[in-house]
């Protein structure tokens, strides 16, 4: 959100003359973040805990998840065919559709740097 900008008002003078206004002006910088429980401000300390509570909660379902399904499925990947159990197996696959996604992902960061880079000249 953009910051408002606060104008300064004077109060006439002892001779009664009024003095003109002057320009309004913008607070620049940073403004803290509130967080809107008792005005606190946000650090990089508290977001990192809170990500680490929330990926501790994740490995714990992700635990149970595999916990409970154990019973081994017939899997059959590039002619190769197996059995393992079923948490692994979705374990396994899910792993692979992020590094797909990282791989694509690093593709794209990197074309578009690229381009940005092409754009600028040499000073």
């Amino acid at each position: 959100m953009p910051a408002q900008p606060e104008t300064t008002r004077h109060r006439p003078s002892a001779a009664g003359a009024t003095r003109p206004a002057e320009r309004p002006t913008t607070r620049r910088g940073p403004s803290p973040t509130r967080t809107g429980r008792q005005g606190r401000n946000r650090t990089r300390a508290g977001a990192a805990w809170v990500g680490i509570c929330v990926a501790a909660l994740l490995l714990v379902a992700l635990i149970v998840f595999m916990l409970q399904n154990t019973g081994p499925v017939e899997v059959t990947f590039l002619g190769m065919t197996g059995t393992a159990p079923l948490g692994l197996t979705l374990l396994i696959a899910g792993v692979g559709v992020g590094l797909v996604a990282l791989v694509i992902g690093t593709t794209r960061i990197t074309q578009l740097r690229h381009r940005l880079g092409a754009g600028r000249t040499p000073r």
